[in-house]
């Protein structure tokens, strides 16, 4: 008989980064685990012990488990638009020169309509935690787009937890009574939003980031910054951060997307910026599939340098690093799927990562980078069963052969077909017992 919500999911291959450090292995593998699932939350992990005992248990033989996934960083606002575009110009500048016509057409039922078809795609991918910037260029006009994705944040509580972060370039935070302004308006808003900005070469004032900085601080909000998204070597925006959250002390996590501009710095310059990186409350998000396709962009060319950040370097230093979407079908990205595992794949191609399941699966899985207190990762015992589980995936090949995936919403599943052999039969139960 079908099961749709296990009490017990035996032989479950689980992370290293999410296993407690004195696990037992198996070779030099993780030994398997059994969760116990009880009022929709995950009571037990335990090592795998071969006894039978539970006619609604799944035996996974072995199957790849995670917690469910956060995607930190993309732009529903944006989303699903590129269909309505004409040619649009190669690189960052040309898809904002794109997206600036397009968002004139811009409706409340357009935004929410689009929107909505990325939240589902993200539900049905496994994401739990959703982070969307929204663009916000008129100083006094609060954006039609922020106030909707604030009514689909509400709509989808309890399905994914939605933030809001408020994109705003640089220019307007040039007067400290306007930074406050804004920062008050963001407040206003509610739970879940955020102060953004980008910060790129082209508008560079680190006074107008100084006062981003104090209103933030002013009207305890966390900052989300668009940072140094470019391959300038003399941009300095994530350096300049560093150096104003320590005169500042600055308490609340920053996190700072993209960093491309580290990719393309002097090694010592470079690495001396995340040494100070880590010395402060910053977390690092990179956004593999976008950067490739936007760094180094040029008509008929191929491009010489990607824009990938300097993710190995990042965790070496213990700073927390998350790989997200992004945009997705917009003139920014062709492409993209809200599956953060797809935005993974890219990264471990893109930055030859290592035991990508082992190691890497964390910066996709870890909303808590998103919040101060960053340490260890938060045990699975006592969480919302909120889990994925990937039939035809092995540790080895991971992400590869993911998207068959079975979805599990605390303890019920939600998206997938659940295989057939995974269900222990009364026969099974029968033969443990003799």
């Amino acid at each position: 008989m079908f099961n749709n919500a296990p009490t017990l999911l035996q032989r479950a291959r689980l992370p290293h980064w999410c296993l407690p450090a004195d696990w037992p292995l198996q070779g030099v593998a993780p030994m398997l685990a059994d969760l116990r699932l009880s009022a929709g939350r995950i009571s037990a992990v335990a090592p795998h012990t071969p006894a039978l005992t539970d006619p609604l248990a799944w035996d996974l033989n072995g199957a790849l488990v995670l917690p469910g996934l956060v995607d930190a960083h993309t732009h529903l606002d944006k989303t699903f638009t590129l269909p309505r575009m004409g040619r649009v110009t190669p690189g960052l500048l040309g898809a904002i020169q794109a997206m600036m016509a397009d968002r004139l057409t811009w409706t409340e039922a357009d935004v929410r309509e689009r929107a909505s078809r990325a939240l589902q795609w993200a539900h049905e991918a496994g994401v739990v935690h959703l982070r969307t910037h929204c663009d916000w260029w008129e100083p006094e006009v609060q954006p039609m787009a922020w106030n909707v994705l604030g009514e689909l944040a509400q709509d989808w509580a309890g399905r994914i937890t939605i933030e809001r972060v408020s994109l705003m370039p640089l220019h307007l935070f040039a007067e400290r009574d306007a930074a406050n302004a804004l920062a008050a308006t963001v407040a206003r808003s509610g739970p879940g939003a955020l102060m953004g900005g980008f910060v790129h070469s082209t508008n560079w004032d680190p006074q107008a980031l100084r006062h981003l900085f104090e209103a933030a601080q002013q009207h305890e909000l966390g900052v989300d910054l668009h940072m140094d998204e470019e391959l300038e070597p003399a941009a300095c925006g994530l350096a300049t951060t560093t150096r104003l959250l320590r005169e500042l002390r600055f308490e609340r996590q920053v996190v700072c997307g993209h960093n491309c501009a580290l990719a393309a710095q002097d090694e010592d310059q470079a690495l001396s910026t995340l040494d100070a990186v880590a010395k402060a409350p910053v977390t690092l998000i990179t956004l593999p599939i976008t950067n490739l396709l936007l760094q180094d962009a040029r008509t008929g060319r191929t491009p010489r340098q990607r824009g990938l950040t300097l993710v190995k370097e990042a965790r070496a230093r213990g700073i927390p690093l998350l790989v997200s979407s992004d945009n997705v079908q917009d003139p920014f990205c062709p492409v993209g799927s809200y599956d953060p595992l797809d935005a993974l794949a890219t990264g471990v191609l893109a930055a030859q990562l290592d035991a990508p399941f082992d190691q890497w699966s964390d910066a996709v899985c870890r909303a808590d980078r998103l919040h101060a207190g960053v340490a260890t990762a938060p045990p699975l015992t006592g969480s919302l069963a909120d889990l994925l589980v990937f039939p035809t995936a092995d540790a080895w090949g991971f992400p590869s052969r993911t998207q068959p995936r079975v979805v599990l919403r605390a303890g019920r599943v939600a998206h997938g077909l659940v295989p057939a052999a995974w269900m222990v039969t009364e026969a099974a139960l029968a033969g443990s017992e003799a």
